[in-house]
């Protein structure tokens, strides 16, 4: 163990069954405790999170794990970022409380199986383009719930999807916890922030660029014009910015996180993914009725 993992406040687990009694001896003083579920590299986009967690409960816990089993590709997994001492760095600046930090044979092991109905949720947008992910996604989300056993779960817009194939796990397996699901942050020049934006050249990161503005224009289109105008104009845009190969730009009811082709919904949610060089870029904005936090 390094002198900065041994010497800091923050109080680090690396076993299920340690970090799960401690959290009972949390929860028998009378303290609501807030789980921050994360893969580490982590950005402001997290740290809000971690904020957030700290407004709403007493006790804030925090996980790093990179899954193995929700990667598609073998050298994303291996080129994940994993600046763990930057990692404790910030954690103990946020003054969260644990640290769930275990190894993958700890969470795994070689005879498991997972297999759970999603309504579809995980073959359509980022589960169509990712097969299989969202089966690793609740494999794993499953397992740190159960670990931490959280009164409240904070997520981030960005992964707007992942929140909804959450959701409905929550709900199908009768998950005693509240999910909380936090503003996206973004760079100054709008670019939602995310791990992987360290990967983006120069240039990239300019292009990049075009994502929020694709939805910006979409939430400007969005009051005069009908959602397949929207889809078609906001897709002609994409299409004229160099460096983007658009993968989808769709409107979804954000709450049933199902297509939809007229106004009618209560609250209306664009998503966009593109390829920018070797990197993949998702995100999102609500189109009305923006405060659902």
């Amino acid at each position: 163990m390094s002198p900065l993992i041994a010497n800091c406040n923050l109080k680090i687990f690396n076993n299920r069954e340690a970090i799960h009694h401690y959290l009972d001896d949390i929860r028998s003083s009378g303290k609501s405790i807030g789980f921050v579920p994360t893969m580490g590299a982590l950005h402001a986009g997290h740290l809000s999170l971690i904020e957030a967690a700290r407004r709403k409960t007493d006790f804030v816990v925090c996980s790093i794990f990179v899954n193995p089993t929700q990667f598609n590709d073998k050298k994303d997994l291996e080129n994940y970022p994993r600046p763990i001492e930057d990692d404790l760095r910030k954690l103990r600046e946020f003054k969260c409380d644990v640290l769930f930090l275990p190894e993958v044979d700890e969470m795994y092991n070689s005879s498991e199986f997972w297999s759970i109905e999603l309504d579809n949720l995980d073959n359509i947008l980022e589960g169509r383009i990712r097969p299989g992910h969202y089966q690793g996604v609740t494999q794993i989300v499953k397992k740190l719930f159960d670990t931490v056993q959280s009164d409240f779960a904070f997520f981030g817009q960005k992964d707007y999807q992942q929140i909804m194939v959450i959701a409905y796990m929550v709900r199908k397996l009768r998950i005693k916890v509240k999910l909380v699901i936090c503003p996206i942050i973004r760079e100054n020049d709008g670019l939602a922030m995310s791990s992987r934006n360290v990967y983006l050249l120069p240039a990239e990161r300019l292009q990049a660029l075009a994502l929020y503005k694709s939805l910006t224009l979409a939430h400007e289109l969005f009051k005069t014009h009908s959602v397949k105008q929207v889809k078609k104009k906001v897709n002609d845009f994409l299409e004229s910015c160099p460096g983007i190969e658009t993968e989808y730009f769709e409107i979804y009811n954000a709450r049933t996180f199902k297509p939809i082709t007229s106004k009618r919904a209560v609250t209306m949610i664009a998503l966009v993914a593109a390829r920018i060089g070797k990197i993949r870029i998702i995100d999102n904005m609500y189109l009305n009725k923006e405060n659902l936090y």
